[in-house]
């Protein structure tokens, strides 16, 4: 097996492989210029998040400065937002659903290092997935950690470090994060669009016909 191979089969290996460095290289130029774009330059960040994630959804907003690892491992769902300073680690896959809302300064770490001192010196490590989804509100400066999976419906306080799994529905917080209350059903009814107005039809003007005796008078 290539050191790809055993990554991402979530097997120790070389982070330090040609090929894999190669790609680190590639996806480190894509987010620096990325992060050098003219803030309302909204068709070059589209196409360069184009070129460097695997999917990203509908209304997708990145605020610079943004990092990753390899990009083809990040998948977004539609109306994704993360605010600055965001960091994901993307040795495995990370999957995010619909409606994810990132605070400033949020990590998401699939990458690992063995105990052993030997084993990291020699430049081993390990990454395992991380899953968040849909409807989900992370606050400043939370770090998850490889191999969790973050429920529907979920809120994570801010500066919460993620390192087990959080079920659907909860407010989580804390070092480690661990869910404090329930979130209930939304009782929240989105306003009703007004309706267009009708478009105005224009009057017909009636057109009256002389006779020719009324035309000789």
């Amino acid at each position: 097996m290539t050191e790809k191979e055993k990554q991402q089969a979530g097997e120790l290996y070389n982070g330090n492989d040609k090929e894999l460095v190669a790609e680190r290289i590639n996806a480190k130029k894509l987010c620096e210029e990325y992060n050098a774009v003219t803030y309302n330059d909204f068709q070059k960040r589209e196409r360069l998040l184009n070129r460097l994630l695997a999917f990203k959804g509908e209304n997708t907003w990145i605020e610079a400065n943004f990092f990753c690892d390899y990009g083809y491992n990040i998948i977004l769902g539609d109306n994704f937002y993360s605010n600055h300073n965001l960091v994901i680690l993307d040795c495995a896959e990370v999957v995010f659903g619909d409606n994810v809302f990132i605070g400033p300064n949020c990590g998401f770490y699939t990458a690992g290092h063995p105990l052993d001192y030997k084993a990291r010196n020699a430049g081993l490590e390990y990454a395992r997935p991380i899953k968040v989804g849909s409807n989900v509100w992370i606050g400043g400066n939370v770090c998850v950690m490889p191999g969790v999976t973050i429920g529907d419906n979920v809120v994570i306080g801010g500066g919460s470090v993620v390192t087990k799994d959080i079920p659907s529905g909860v407010v989580a917080v804390g070092n480690p994060c661990k869910p404090v209350k329930d979130i209930p059903e939304s009782t929240f009814i989105p306003p009703e669009p007004e309706p267009e107005p009708e478009p105005e039809v224009p009057v017909k003007k009636k057109t009256r016909h002389y006779s020719v005796e009324e035309i000789k008078k």
